[in-house]
């Protein structure tokens, strides 16, 4: 028998999602500070009050912004033998698009068109670009007017724990095990897992809702580094400056053409890997470079590399006197090689989805979550969908349907984890 919310329960969920997206939790990937901007605990702190107001009284935010809490196991015995889950997601939302000032539009009964968003009329969610639309005729969808991203990367996430949990604690005769629930900051800018405690936090399985579309369950994510080049030239005053000024700017243009276009995020797809050159700022002196690398194997992300230290030398080659320094960092490795080592949790999350009468669709994330690293970490953590579409983009779109199915099948796997499916 499905695990199936009332209506009451479906308006709860849009309601705390509707009320989780009005407040703004961009981070900043030029911060130092952590989390990277102090707005996330915001949200942190109404969490804290909402988790306690449902019955979780050890809900809490740390100095770091991470909110954690507890859902009692029914009982002594369960708690004793049932592996205690963590049901995660993310606070933070992308600092590329703005988060400020978020006025989400409800369409009910979505009826197949294209959206044109009422705040900035160029901005229309269309059917060509949007296959997934026809899936989800009938639903209702949650958009923005179209001057911000929605958000639902990752508070449609938040939505769904948060009513998942308040199911559970209003559900006595429901049996599960201990369930820890945790709140991240600064996931968008890979460092989601920067200070969390995973021994203090008590888990011994997680699970990240920060997906797409219904039924898709992620176990792999990216292999992901990033790069930093600096580009070193020397300035002098341009009306004096033959044979003698060395302009970062073209190194900089020079560099970036040495990358094969075949090998870019707008070129590839499925298992494909990719360098994405995405921020410049700098002068005729001195310019510097960010680049992504993201490869499904540690072995063509070091081939990415090997493309940038290429494209590094032949820019010295043809501006000599100037200096291309990379500088490669580590960002997270892909989970599957971790969860491959427990088998049981992506086969107990197999077995939720498909009682709730849903077929699960196994992927690999062209991205990261927290729980990629989380895995490396000693808590291995797949990823569940969470019914957003468009992230990071001002045609960011969600299904409530979806969404109810995501929170509805966090109860499932509470119950077959405990035996009680």
């Amino acid at each position: 028998m499905k695990i199936q919310f009332t209506a009451t329960e479906k308006a709860e969920l849009l309601e705390r999602f509707l009320r989780y997206t009005r407040i703004d939790t961009q981070s900043d990937e030029n911060s130092q500070a952590s989390p990277s901007t102090e707005k996330q605990k915001d949200l942190a702190r109404l969490l804290v009050s909402e988790l306690k107001a449902i019955g979780l009284g050890d809900a809490a935010m740390d100095q770091w912004g991470y909110v954690t809490a507890t859902i009692p196991a029914s009982n002594a015995e369960l708690d004793r033998s049932v592996p205690v889950l963590g049901f995660l997601a993310h606070m933070d939302t992308a600092f590329g698009c703005s988060g400020k000032d978020v006025k989400a539009q409800v369409i009910e009964n979505y009826d197949g068109r294209d959206m044109v968003l009422p705040g900035n009329p160029e901005v229309v969610i269309r059917n060509a670009d949007n296959p997934n639309l026809q899936r989800v005729i009938g639903h209702t969808l949650i958009t923005t007017d179209g001057t911000t991203l929605l958000g639902a990367d990752d508070k449609a996430g938040i939505a769904e724990i948060m009513t998942a949990a308040h199911w559970m604690m209003k559900h006595s005769e429901f049996q599960h095990g201990r369930i820890r629930i945790g709140f991240t900051t600064d996931e968008e800018v890979g460092r989601g897992t920067e200070h969390f405690d995973v021994k203090a936090f008590g888990a011994d399985v997680g699970y990240t809702f920060d997906g797409g579309d219904l039924g898709e369950i992620e176990d792999e994510t990216f292999c992901a580094d990033f790069a930093k080049v600096t580009f070193t030239g020397k300035d002098v005053h341009p009306g004096y400056a033959k044979d003698k000024m060395i302009n970062a700017v073209r190194l900089a243009t020079f560099f970036v053409g040495q990358l094969p276009v075949t090998n870019l995020p707008e070129t590839t797809e499925k298992r494909e890997p990719y360098l994405h050159p995405y921020d410049i700022h700098g002068d005729v002196s001195k310019v510097e470079l960010k680049v992504l690398l993201r490869a499904f194997t540690v072995a063509e992300l070091d081939e990415r590399a090997d493309v940038l230290a290429a494209a590094a030398v032949a820019t010295e080659g043809a501006f000599p006197g100037c200096s291309v320094v990379v500088e490669r960092r580590e960002q997270y490795r892909n989970m599957g090689m971790k969860l491959a080592e427990r088998p049981e949790v992506m086969a107990n999350l197999d077995k939720a989805v498909r009682l709730q009468g849903i077929e699960p669709v196994r992927k690999a994330i062209r991205g990261g979550t927290d729980g990629a690293r989380l895995s490396f970490m000693g808590l291995p953590t797949p990823n569940v969908w969470a019914g957003g579409q468009n992230f990071h983009s001002l045609q960011e779109w969600a299904s409530l349907e979806w969404m109810v199915a995501a929170s509805e099948t966090a109860v499932r796997i509470a119950a077959v984890w405990a035996g009680r499916e």
